[in-house]
């Protein structure tokens, strides 16, 4: 095999969290370039029905589905439709996920909770759906989407970085149950300029995170995408349990104190 050949995805079947917009777009495209059919879930329908036409065009399948990943019987129903519809599941990208800054004196005990349900235990739920039909197929692959600020000592993000410290553990410690058939890695991205970000960003604000980011750029989708297709494919055949940090050489928090 040549190495442009193991970044080939041909043959595989992908489910993507998220997927309508922003990062979960990116790798859902990239995906689909390689070769990948892939199932779009999110919870607004035409988010996802729209990323499924541009897969479409790229010659691929798509399979676009409503799913609130808080929601038990609704991931348990996305996996099963996937499946079902899609012949097999050998690949999954945990993607939705998120939480705004707080302050840990008034943010409540069943908030944090919620935070951590959204990005935590829906990755475990669809792990634990998705690895038996990963080992039918032979193989498997999943990537979590964690966040620089998993390892980074920050104010107001109590909540946010422990949630993604806990979903990069879990990563580490699910590749030593699911090896050797299943790989499971992370990408811990830094601030992406995705719609949602560009809309809270002053101009000032994004300049000074910038200037503190030490290869002067924020970091684009397609940066995110290219790591995921990379974790994905037989590129990253001996790679599991690791966290890939995309974040322009950022060794501690660019956000505004």
């Amino acid at each position: 095999m040549n190495i442009i050949q193991r970044f080939n995805l041909t043959g595989s079947v992908a489910v993507i969290t998220g997927g309508g917009r922003g990062i979960g777009r990116g790798i859902a495209l990239a995906y689909a370039e390689a070769g990948a059919d892939v199932v779009l879930a999110a919870r607004t329908l035409s988010d996802v029905e729209g990323v499924a036409e541009e897969v479409r065009a790229l010659g691929r399948r798509a399979l676009a589905l409503t799913c609130d990943v808080n929601d038990s019987e609704q991931r348990s129903a996305l996996v099963t439709q996937a499946r079902e519809q899609m012949g097999r599941i050998t690949h999954l990208v945990n993607n939705a996920g998120g939480a705004g800054p707080n302050d840990p004196l008034t943010l409540s005990v069943e908030r944090f909770e919620e935070i951590m349900r959204f990005n935590v235990s829906s990755a475990y739920h669809l792990s634990q759906l998705c690895v038996p039909h990963m080992r039918e197929a032979g193989n498997g692959n999943i990537i979590n989407i964690t966040s620089g600020a998993a390892r980074y000592a920050q104010t107001q993000f109590s909540a946010y970085g422990t949630a993604k410290a806990a979903l990069s553990h879990m990563t580490r410690l699910l590749a030593q149950d699911f090896a050797p058939l299943v790989r499971v890695n992370a990408i811990a991205p830094g601030p992406v300029l995705t719609d949602a970000l560009n809309r809270v960003l002053p101009v000032a604000m994004r300049e000074g995170m910038i200037k503190a980011t030490p290869l002067q750029s924020l970091g684009e989708v397609e940066d995110i995408a290219a790591a995921a297709l990379y974790l994905a494919t037989p590129a990253s055949r001996w790679v599991t349990g690791k966290i890939l940090e995309v974040d322009g050489g950022a060794e501690s928090s660019v956000w505004p104190g």
